[in-house]
């Protein structure tokens, strides 16, 4: 397994949590996501012979949270 931890700065709520886990629950090859709302970070534990990096993050964004290196 894999952690990589992101920012997403206009995370805000318990909604975009939501949307940002679940929409990450659906990817194969996830194990766990969280999401802190104080820092603005995602933190992703995955497979990385399931799935890469780059799928990861454009997940997020597909749920329409931009990702900032």
């Amino acid at each position: 397994m894999k952690s990589i931890t992101v920012s997403v700065p206009t995370v805000h709520c318990r909604s975009c949590q939501l949307n940002i886990e679940e929409s990450l629950a659906e990817l194969a090859g996830v194990e766990s996501s969280a999401v802190d709302l104080y820092t603005k970070q995602v933190t992703v534990t995955f497979d990385p012979s399931v799935v890469d990096e780059v799928t990861v993050t454009a997940t997020i964004e597909d749920a329409g949270y931009p990702v900032t290196a």
